[in-house]
């Protein structure tokens, strides 16, 4: 079933009831206080089970991120950034979610994703693993079931991963495997102990796992690790996956959008690869690789694919490149990644029922990014200006950018200041945001992340959550019994 956007549940319904008024608000902008309190006050939360469910991971997400990439995408929109809302933020539903791992303070996104899709904290690096697991310590007995599994296997629903990243990476890999190195995306990533100890690679595990476990549907890069050396890639041990893959039936491998998009309307299982690792940036693939999809294009593909099963589904979708580029310090080409998940949240919300598909939107950690000031018209991605218009000068006489980072490669060197920013364009995609601790790549950090959620189930979404929770709650939407059998 289609619905628009703008009639999303009953709490839009109600702001559409007083858009007469004279606090109406534009598309795009967040409701006047009033017209929020109406919507809340006419929301009935939906407590039956679950049909589907699609989980977004915005990679590195955190709420200042996401306050960024709201203003930027209310700028670009020619909108006041500000009380802008993205897809999400108009969601009925949310919280604040705790991340640490068992062993650290900050997690990666192995342990956080991991956290999110089975239930279990694990140590970093491990994914699908338990709290007893070792990092690179192959025990079988460590792996516990994912959401995903569980629900294909006990349920019969349809399973899709997407993801920007290889789809090897760890987060899309917390839907289907289990390792306790998410570095083991090949088996020529792996140490010879560890395949004697029964550890299979991510890669083998999206192909060739049993038929009621593998995902029917994976979008995303990483095509190297599933080609043998010889052919492109970089396995040892001979298996050409996709050829694997697609000599099964109604089964199908493609490498670019028309291949996707044939392949979905002819209602194939679909392995889509599109890059050799990571597909590009999207400040960057419209001119390097026009021909991969888009994170909105493939989270439409995926949802039209999977919408056709009897028993439903479930579904990752990562926004990967929000962490990539801010490990790099390229803040546009963050942000820009944050815009892009909102639209294909937006798609998300156009193509179910929010009776019967429960949407959640966060993240598996925080990336140390600081909104210093600026003026509400001022350009997000620019300076902090003074009175007369020109840059504000900091302590050091130097102009200080309305956002910065922690850590990053634009850090200052040893014994040397902030260099000065006169005549850089930072707003620029290739800038290099400055950062206070100079860092090859900016670390995570380990405060609270945003959940959003909408349909069966979100009610339970609110307060201060710890990331196994989400977990609980999207196994109790599906009425999975607390323990798989």
């Amino acid at each position: 079933m289609t619905i628009s956007l703008s009639i999303r549940g009953a709490a839009c319904a109600a702001i559409l009831a007083l858009s007469a008024s004279p606090t109406a608000v534009l598309a795009g902008a967040h409701p006047a206080p009033e017209v929020a309190l109406e919507a809340a006050l006419a929301r009935t939360p939906e407590t039956g089970p679950a049909k589907n469910i699609i989980l977004f991971i915005g990679d590195g997400m955190g709420v200042s991120t996401v306050t960024a990439m709201r203003i930027l995408a209310g700028q670009r929109a020619e909108m006041d950034g500000a009380s802008y809302d993205l897809a999400f933020d108009a969601m009925p539903y949310g919280g604040l979610v705790r991340t640490y791992s068992v062993d650290g303070l900050v997690t990666d996104s192995a342990n956080g994703a991991s956290a999110i899709t089975t239930g279990h904290r694990t140590v970093n690096g491990g994914i699908g693993v338990d709290g007893g697991a070792r990092r690179g310590v192959c025990d079988t007995s460590r792996h516990v079931p994912t959401l995903a599994q569980r629900a294909k296997r006990e349920l019969g629903k349809a399973v899709g991963v997407v993801s920007t990243a290889a789809i090897t990476d760890a987060s899309p890999a917390a839907f289907f495997a289990h390792s306790p190195d998410r570095n083991w995306q090949s088996d020529a990533d792996m140490p010879a102990a560890a395949q004697a100890a029964g550890c299979i690679d991510i890669a083998a595990q999206l192909v060739l796992a049993e038929e009621d476990l593998r995902p029917d549907l994976a979008l995303g890069g990483g095509l190297t690790f599933f080609r043998p050396e010889g052919a492109g890639g970089r396995r040892k041990d001979g298996q050409d996956l996709p050829a694997l893959w697609s000599a099964r039936p109604n089964s199908a491998f493609v490498t670019d959008r028309d291949g996707m998009n044939a392949a979905i309307a002819a209602g194939h299982d679909v392995l889509g690869l599109f890059a050799e690792v990571h597909i590009p940036h999207e400040v960057n693939r419209p001119a390097v690789a026009p021909q991969i999809p888009t994170l909105e294009e493939m989270t439409r593909a995926a949802i039209q694919r999977l919408a056709a099963e009897p028993q439903g589904y479930v579904l990752l979708i990562e926004a990967a490149h929000i962490d990539k580029a801010h490990h790099a310090g390229l803040l546009n080409a963050a942000l820009t990644e944050g815009v892009e998940l909102s639209k294909a949240v937006a798609v998300a919300q156009d193509l179910t029922d929010p009776a019967e598909t429960l949407i959640i939107v966060t993240a598996d950690h925080s990336h140390g990014l600081v909104l210093n000031g600026g003026g509400r018209g001022d350009d997000v991605l620019g300076l902090i200006k003074g009175p007369t218009g020109a840059p504000r000068l900091a302590g050091d006489g130097r102009p200080l950018p309305i956002l910065v980072y922690s850590t990053g490669p634009g850090g200052p060197e040893a014994e040397e200041g902030r260099p000065s920013l006169e005549g850089v364009d930072v707003t620029a995609i290739d800038h290099v945001r400055q950062a206070g601790v100079r860092l090859g790549s900016a670390a995570h950090t380990g405060e609270d992340v945003p959940v959003y959620a909408d349909g069966p189930g979100a009610y339970l979404i609110t307060g201060s959550m710890d990331q196994p929770y989400l977990f609980q709650v999207m196994r109790h939407a599906l009425r999975l019994p607390a323990v798989a059998p």
